[in-house]
């Protein structure tokens, strides 16, 4: 018998180049990593696809890997019994044909699916480890729920982007306790999609502060020739950092000459945290093409970094990224512990949230009392890259159907 942890996938679409193309393909063919092809040490035994688009990989990949489709999620969680039949749960709630609302936030069913899971979970009498890929939810109420329910059934829950995994360059992580005063993180695309992916820069660096994580006071969201405005008169602090966070990237994420020489619309999330700390997020379409994060201490000293990800194009086409954030998940499955907080991906959905709603609400200040989350970072990730970039060891030998 396999000594293997068996794991549901529960898909949203799985089309070339998606999450879950680049995420569940490495769990089925092995994660690529700077020390090379590193085997799986769980075994997906199912899947539920909720939507099947013309161009779907998903039925020929489970044929090929031998794993049934199941048409319900109950199906999946219970390989077509009555209880709970896998040690885990892969969540990938991301693409697909759903909703846009007036926030321009795009309505991905994971309270939904979270609903469904727990569900199994809660009749069958024991929970099981599940990862929801990025942020829990659109709207706080519901990922506080998730969060919650978790919780009540005792099942390990993690959450979140692959950006605090992948490379940094040069390396920056802050020792714990850290007397931070301020941080910025820089991105680029679309305030839902990128948005989230940017905060999570900001907040894997800020959780590592003195005292720890305390929550979120207020959010303001500002947006185009204002967010200038606000540059030059109280925002310079985060003008200077995200200055500084761009110039760790090169030619190849950025255009030549100043943020506003390119960028005619940015966007800034200005994060008021409930210890005084304050962040920012910086959005920067038309200039920059990377994301990236630069910090001050109480001190005055300042420290930046560019997080790189490992891409589809050129030789590299493996998405490596998707490799640590999968053996970070795959390391809950095995021992039944998160590898990291989940408070921190709460936290920064409805950090989005409220930023989406400031800006919808006419740019006003949203105090948030309700983003009282606290918690404390981990001391180290149990899977991370070991170099600056994508090592040549990287390379995957099965690249993601979307891959040149």
């Amino acid at each position: 018998m396999s000594d293997l942890k068996k794991v549901a996938a529960i898909i949203t679409e799985y089309r070339p180049g998606s999450h879950a193309d680049v995420l569940v393909g490495k769990f089925l063919r092995g994660f690529p990593t700077d020390e090379g092809l590193l085997e799986p040490r769980s075994q997906i035994v199912s899947m539920y696809l909720d939507q099947v688009p013309d161009n779907d990989i998903g039925c020929a990949t489970a044929k090929a890997f031998d794993v049934p489709v199941h048409e319900s999620m109950p199906g999946a969680l219970c390989c077509g019994g009555k209880e709970l039949a896998v040690d885990g749960v892969l969540l990938i709630g991301e693409h697909g044909d759903y909703s846009w609302n007036e926030k321009e936030q795009h309505l991905f069913p994971r309270r939904y699916f979270m609903e469904q899971i727990t569900g199994v979970f809660s009749t069958s009498g024991r929970g099981a480890p599940v990862f929801n890929d990025k942020h829990l939810s659109w709207r706080w109420q519901d990922a506080k729920w998730m969060y919650d329910r978790a919780a009540e059934l005792g099942a390990p829950f993690m959450a979140g982007s692959s950006l605090p995994v992948c490379w940094r360059d040069p390396f920056v992580e802050h020792d714990l306790e850290t007397p931070l005063k301020e941080a910025v993180a820089v991105g680029f695309s679309g305030l839902d999609i990128y948005g989230f992916h940017t905060l999570e820069v900001l907040q894997c660096m800020a959780e590592r502060r003195a005292g720890g994580e305390t929550g979120v006071a207020a959010v303001t969201c500002l947006e185009g020739e204002a967010a200038w405005a606000h540059a030059d008169g109280d925002g310079t602090w985060w003008r200077d950092l995200a200055e500084a966070a761009c110039a760790t990237v090169d030619e190849t994420g950025r255009k030549d000459g100043s943020m506003r020489d390119h960028c005619d619309n940015p966007a800034v999330f200005l994060i008021e945290y409930r210890d005084g700390f304050r962040g920012a997020v910086v959005m920067l379409n038309g200039y920059f093409t990377e994301l990236a994060y630069a910090s001050c201490t109480h001190d005055g000293e300042q420290q930046a970094t560019w997080f790189k990800c490992q891409g589809h194009g050129g030789p590299l086409g493996a998405y490596g990224h998707f490799s640590y954030l999968g053996l970070n998940v795959e390391e809950m499955y095995v021992t039944g512990q998160a590898t990291y907080p989940v408070e921190r991906t709460l936290l920064t959905s409805g950090m989005l949230e409220a930023a989406l709603t400031s800006r919808h609400q006419g740019y006003e200040r949203l105090e948030t009392p309700w983003l009282d989350v606290t918690y404390r970072s981990y001391e180290h990730l149990p899977w991370r890259p070991t170099g600056p970039s994508p090592s040549g060891a990287c390379l995957d030998p099965f690249p993601p159907e979307g891959s040149p």
